[in-house]
């Protein structure tokens, strides 16, 4: 049986069996706790120049359905302990490997996927290559860097999604590489999405004259996307503003605050996430290798927390009609616990609606449910 390897930045090699694109991809290891939800995470943008490597041991039993995906696939690599070869669903259009081979990415099989994760949490996240044969030298796997990935998923041009119920609202869905059902969370809310691509400029975006603005998760470092901080900035007070993971992370740097990168960040459907203002704990969806510093924050307040380990997970912007949350209320996959947050939204786009019929103005708006 043919063999490829999966070597870690550190030397370390786990030998397996292919899967996928017969292809060598050197990549930033990560993985995610997810029992389920295998096409919503390869086809999540987010994943944008990483390995991705699955904690639960089988993967790929309900096969290939394309109506579950949240968008391209933009991985580097998979790693599996198990990959199912004849899947059982009546949805099933195909097989794992073959749906990788069609992408051009690269898989691995038969790893020790505990032993990889473990040592991941101890050491921090680190590069990775899936290759044929062992490389004599490091250097490749150790130089790579995930950079220039946002301009790599967002949209080429604009897209309208109508509203699938009575249209109430106009939503500019800033695209850093967003899941389609952020799009479909919406729609159901009685919302037209227009998707724009990460580039458009704020004043494009205010000559549309949205009722609110969505500002989409994404991949790689935020600080690096400085031209959209740029323009989020502009944005900041004019109209209701709602952001998801980068979304979150890039308000947060427009409102004068700083990121930092995690040791192996949050990946998976299971995250405990407190309100700091009702006490509640929501279980939550969220991929994300960066956090905002909440110590950093001149502008907004702390409004949620992961439960593990006290990381800034959602900031409210009372003055300026905007909130923005670091999990995935739109799951897919994941729990639906905080989906009402779409709803909140929507509650503030409706408030200043009135406010600028009363009074002409357009002033800002208690976000709390």
């Amino acid at each position: 049986m043919d063999k490829v390897y999966l070597v870690l930045e550190d030397g370390t090699v786990f030998p397996g069996q292919p899967i996928g694109a017969d292809a060598d991809a050197a990549g930033e290891l990560v993985f995610t706790t997810g029992m389920c939800g295998y096409l919503e995470t390869l086809t999540d943008p987010s994943y944008a120049g990483q390995i991705i490597m699955q904690t639960f041991p089988l993967i790929g039993n309900y096969g290939v359905i394309p109506s579950d995906f949240e968008g391209k696939c933009h991985a580097r690599g998979y790693v599996v302990r198990e990959d199912c070869a004849h899947p059982s669903n009546f949805r099933s259009e195909g097989v794992l490997s073959d749906y990788l081979k069609s992408q051009g990415i690269p898989g691995i099989r038969g790893v020790d996927t505990r032993a990889v994760t473990r040592r991941i949490r101890e050491s921090g996240v680190m590069n990775a290559m899936i290759c044929r044969e062992v490389p004599e030298s490091l250097d490749e796997i150790r130089s790579y860097r995930v950079s220039g990935v946002v301009p790599e998923v967002t949209s080429e041009f604009k897209v309208i999604y109508p509203s699938r119920s009575d249209r109430k609202y106009s939503v500019v869905l800033m695209d850093y590489g967003a899941k389609h059902n952020i799009v479909r969370e919406l729609q159901a809310r009685g919302c037209e999405v227009t998707v724009l691509p990460a580039d458009t400029s704020a004043e494009q975006v205010l000559s549309m004259r949205p009722d609110g603005i969505m500002l989409s998760n994404g991949p790689g470092d935020p600080a690096e996307n400085t031209g959209c901080i740029g323009e989020i900035r502009k944005l900041l007070g004019r109209v209701p503003l709602f952001g998801i993971c980068l979304g979150h992370q890039l308000a947060a740097l427009a409102a004068g605050g700083k990121t930092e990168k995690m040791k192996f960040g949050h990946r998976g459907a299971n995250q405990p996430v407190r309100d700091l203002v009702t006490g509640r704990t929501w279980i939550t969806s969220q991929n994300h290798g960066y956090a905002v510093s909440s110590d950093s924050l001149p502008e907004g307040t702390l409004r949620f927390v992961n439960a593990n380990d006290g990381s800034c997970e959602g900031i409210d912007y009372l003055d300026l009609k905007a909130f923005t949350v670091q999990f995935h209320p739109e799951a897919s996959s994941g729990p639906h616990d905080t989906a009402f947050l779409f709803d909140r939204f929507c509650s503030l786009m409706s408030e200043n609606q009135n406010r600028s019929e009363t009074s002409g103005l357009s002033l800002g708006g208690d976000i709390h449910a």
